[in-house]
């Protein structure tokens, strides 16, 4: 019996590269000097992705400023004082607003396939940020000359083009991140918010073929950063139902962090649809313990027996490290979790075909 496994995204970045991020932006460091940080850090990253023997890889997000604003760095029509997300201990995050039309993206994630497709021979997964997340830029005030309609319009097609020039440029899969769903669901309890993101969502993916869309999936998590999140006291049983509608063929899914994982499971259950695959979390990316694959392989073998083996999958709980600035997992941490999850996965494999395997 198969499980496929895969990671979510991001790892954490070297700290000279944090560094020198943070001296590019002020002026201390040119160009030159940033994309040789870079360069060695995407190179070390798939190294190092490679060494966990993990069958699918990403380039770490090394580059991206962050999984949601990417599209967007270096716009010019931006304001900062967009919408705010407070965490659990305390912190924020804002987003930017725009102040002017038309919109386009400044950066597709096909830059980053392409870029570590270079470096390697194993297949390469790109993470897109989802159509809701940046809906979230249109200001309330509105736009002179340039409505939320006409926006809508413009960012339905830029987000398809990001997912598409992602496939076309040979990313093995593409995964849509859709934090926001659960942090929807804890700003307004009825669900219509919520229910507006997956009809959003929706008008994308179903720009794709049936075919296309086997290769497209969704991540969902209760947001991860500076080991906090935003929405992890949202029940999963409010969550699924309405996530589960999404068109895609991929659900990658926050589980290792959850305390009640029977309902998550029978959730899970009660709404996937027979094409669908769900990746199940098995590695808790907010605490520093290095789960065994003793204990990676229970975890699956658990989820086994309430959802389909054919569906399941294994993933991480969410990105080590989705904003650029985010220190607090060592990069060895992650990929000794990483590392993990793969063995894991094969003994699991090995119990559920009652054949045993060496890792």
């Amino acid at each position: 019996m198969k499980i496929q496994t895969e990671p979510v995204g991001s790892i954490p970045r070297p700290i000279e590269l944090i560094l020198g991020m943070q001296a590019h932006a002020t002026g201390q460091l040119d160009n030159n000097g940033l994309q040789q940080l870079v360069d060695a850090a995407l190179t070390d990253t798939i190294k190092r992705f490679e060494e966990t023997g993990s069958p699918v890889i990403t380039d770490g997000e090394q580059t991206k400023p962050s999984f949601a604003t990417y599209p967007i760095s270096g716009m010019t029509t931006l304001d900062p004082n967009g919408v705010v997300i407070p965490f659990a201990d305390g912190h924020t995050r804002q987003l930017p607003k725009i102040t002017a039309g038309p919109f386009r993206y400044q950066t597709y994630a096909n830059s980053y396939v392409e870029k570590a497709k270079q470096l390697t021979k194993l297949p390469v997964k790109q993470a897109v940020i989802a159509v809701s997340a940046i809906s979230l830029l249109y200001p309330q005030e509105g736009i002179a000359g340039y409505s939320r309609e006409q926006f809508i319009h413009d960012l339905l097609n830029e987000a398809e083009a990001d997912i598409r020039k992602s496939l076309n440029s040979g990313a093995y899969n593409v995964q849509i991140d859709f934090t926001e769903a659960r942090l929807a669901l804890k700003l307004d309890p009825s669900g219509g918010l919520l229910k507006m993101f997956i009809d959003l969502n929706n008008e994308v993916l179903n720009r794709f073929s049936a075919e296309e869309r086997k290769r497209i999936g969704v991540h969902s998590c209760p947001g991860g950063d500076h080991d906090s999140t935003h929405s992890a006291d949202i029940s999963y049983s409010n969550l699924l139902p309405l996530v589960f509608q999404l068109n895609a063929g991929n659900f990658y899914l926050e589980y290792a962090g959850e305390k009640d994982k029977q309902a998550v499971l029978s959730s899970i259950k009660e709404n996937i649809k027979p094409l669908q695959v769900v990746f199940i979390g098995v590695t808790d990316v907010l605490n520093p313990r290095i789960e065994t694959p003793d204990e990676i392989r229970e975890t699956i073998l658990e989820a086994a027996s309430i959802i389909p083996a054919q569906q399941l999958g294994t993933t991480d709980d969410c990105g080590f490290s989705p904003f650029a600035d985010d220190t607090s997992t060592a990069r060895d941490i992650a990929f000794a979790k990483i590392k993990s999850r793969i063995e894991g996965t094969k003994l699991a494999e090995a119990a559920l075909t009652k054949t045993s395997v060496f890792v």
